[in-house]
């Protein structure tokens, strides 16, 4: 029961010039280690929409198990183009589903069998999405065995250097790309 591996933060669809896909990099992380065989789990909110019910039976067609409630705001969509060297840019839409994710009892009892989490920075622009996913790393169990895999994951401007800072504090494993690395490395001086 302790060999769960979560991908918490948003789940969410890409809105693409060829259509929808299913994205977020926690839920993506999660089904990527589905795929491996590991026992994984994604936490996440979606909508009481069609949108929502949308990625609910994509998790049920993956066999993509988790926590994933159903909050009173808007599932999560995000704008995708590609820039002229073919670089994507994204309009990520605020006040929405993944935003909201709520700390529930059922949550707590995931995070004490939890080995391994991948969570961003991207979910705790909002303040509810943030506790969430620090309480669940508060209630994670301790040892060297247990990884907190830090995906900074830095989109248009929503992240601040006191939640870096404390998802650094928080993390054994930072996961981060070239161009984040530049961007940390001036914000840090």
């Amino acid at each position: 029961m302790n060999d769960l591996v979560v991908g918490m933060g948003e789940a969410l669809w890409d809105v693409l010039p060829e259509g929808k896909k299913l994205g977020g990099a926690p839920a993506n992380f999660a089904y990527h280690i589905s795929q491996f065989g590991l026992n994984s789990r994604v936490v996440s909110a979606v909508g009481d929409d069609k949108l929502g019910t949308e990625i609910l039976e994509n998790f049920r067609e993956k066999k993509l198990f988790g926590i994933v409630e159903t909050v009173p705001y808007p599932t999560g969509t995000v704008q995708v183009e590609l820039d002229a060297e073919g670089v994507p840019c994204y309009d990520i839409k605020e006040g929405v589903a993944w935003d909201n994710v709520p700390f529930t009892p059922a949550l707590e009892d995931l995070a004490r069998h939890t080995r391994a989490v991948c969570f961003g920075s991207l979910a705790q622009r909002s303040v509810v999405s943030r506790e969430t996913i620090n309480r669940f790393l508060d209630a994670m169990p301790e040892g060297d065995e247990i990884l907190k895999i830090f995906d900074i994951n830095l989109r248009q401007g929503f992240y601040t250097k006191e939640i870096l800072c404390h998802s650094f504090s928080k993390c054994n494993i930072l996961k981060i790309n070239d161009e984040e690395l530049v961007t940390v490395s001036r914000m840090f001086g």
